[in-house]
């Protein structure tokens, strides 16, 4: 019986030559331009896109914006993010006051998922995505097909990542009744909307191809 192949073991595209384009898609090959003039940079034969081995300072950027969007983590959930007027004075609201006052109105299931867009969704997603920048810094071989496989989740979770301010930015628009009552942004909107933008950056910016990089060779 066959033993299984090490996945450490088995050859790179970049070992083999072979050139994915992040603008089209196309997969080409090292041609003899390159190898003639080593310094001039690759470019995709369909549209003309540099190509890369792997994306170009791709851990450095996703550390930087996970360092931005953990800075503006705690400002987003202490500060207010939305305040409403009424004939009965000014009240503002924090995303963490708002769930608790859903929890104290009853409305358990509805304060169990603000919590999980709002709080347990962008630290999670931080945590990963440090977790998958700093392993593949180090180039870790621990379990990388588990760490492909959270980065593909991150990347899923990812497309909900605005729902909260997609929320607020509703009850904005429909909650004015002129003098009786409105609704009106906050700081705390501003800092959330930021940490899923720089959460968004750090995903997108990670090149999930050095999740299997093992050694200097394989970096363009």
């Amino acid at each position: 019986m066959n033993e299984p192949t090490n996945a450490a073991a088995v050859a790179s595209a970049h070992a083999l030559g072979l050139y994915g384009c992040r603008c089209c898609g196309l997969v080409s090959q090292a041609n003899d331009a390159h190898d003639r003039e080593p310094l001039a940079p690759m470019r995709c034969p369909r549209c003309g896109f540099v190509l890369h081995a792997r994306r170009p300072q791709s851990v450095a950027l996703t550390l930087g914006f996970l360092a931005g969007a953990a800075a503006l983590y705690l400002p987003a959930n202490l500060l207010p993010v939305m305040s409403t007027a009424s004939l009965f004075g000014r009240q503002e609201h924090t995303l963490l006051g708002g769930i608790a006052d859903l929890w104290r109105s009853g409305s358990l299931e509805l304060a169990l998922i603000v919590f999980i867009a709002s709080i347990a969704v962008p630290i999670l997603k931080i945590g990963a995505l440090a977790l998958l920048a700093l392993s593949a810094q180090r180039r870790s071989v621990w379990r990388q097909l588990e760490r492909a496989k959270l980065h593909r989740m991150v990347e899923a979770v990812g497309h909900w990542s605005m729902l909260d301010i997609y929320v607020v930015v509703l009850l904005v628009g429909m909650l004015r009744f002129g003098a009786l009552a409105s609704v009106s942004p906050e700081p705390g909107l501003l800092a959330f909307g930021a940490v899923v933008v720089f959460t968004i950056l750090a995903s997108s910016t990670f090149d999930s191809r050095l999740i299997w990089q093992t050694s200097p060779q394989d970096d363009d």
